[in-house]
């Protein structure tokens, strides 16, 4: 299972790279955005493209918090085995989760593919002759990254020497 480990850690890696520069590019846009209004100008794609980069850092952030196990939970049961030093109970609640999170996104990816054929067909073009299909592309890459993260976490539970597991 240790190339399970290495392929989420490359994946840890590169999202973290994209995330770097996904942030770096917003501000450069806002600031450019601010700094072109002071002298009555813009260019008309700036703040979509920004809207469009928040969105993805969201996906990538996302994708980051599930790595780390720090996305939003209400893990009541968890915690309550966890302070109750119920090491398996714990563990199998976490895989739990981990696999139900993974069929959950599985069908968002579904979905969300689903939404970008139907803007591929209808869509037009946003900003700088970028069709609107390739922009909603971001919704399934993203639900995409955060699924492998849980099945990895899912399968990497079972693994004896991996850190999560108690």
């Amino acid at each position: 299972m240790k190339w399970l480990s290495t392929i989420d850690d490359g994946i840890e890696k590169a999202v973290t790279g994209a995330l770097f520069v996904t942030v770096l590019l917003m501000i450069i846009c806002s600031m450019a955005i601010i700094v072109m209004r002071w002298f009555n100008s813009s260019f008309m794609w700036l703040e979509p493209l920004v809207r469009h980069l928040v969105f993805l850092s969201a996906f990538l952030g996302g994708a980051l918090a599930t790595g780390k196990g720090t996305h939003i939970g209400i893990d009541i049961l968890g915690k309550y085995f966890e302070s109750k030093r119920m090491w398996r109970a714990h563990l199998m609640v976490n895989r739990i989760i981990n696999l139900a999170s993974s069929i959950v996104l599985i069908v968002f990816v579904k979905l969300s593919w689903d939404f970008v054929l139907v803007e591929a067909e209808f869509g037009k073009e946003v900003f700088l002759g970028i069709h609107s299909r390739f922009l909603v592309g971001i919704i399934p890459f993203g639900f995409s990254i955060i699924g492998i993260r849980f099945i990895l976490k899912f399968i990497l539970s079972f693994d004896s020497k991996n850190k999560g597991a108690h």
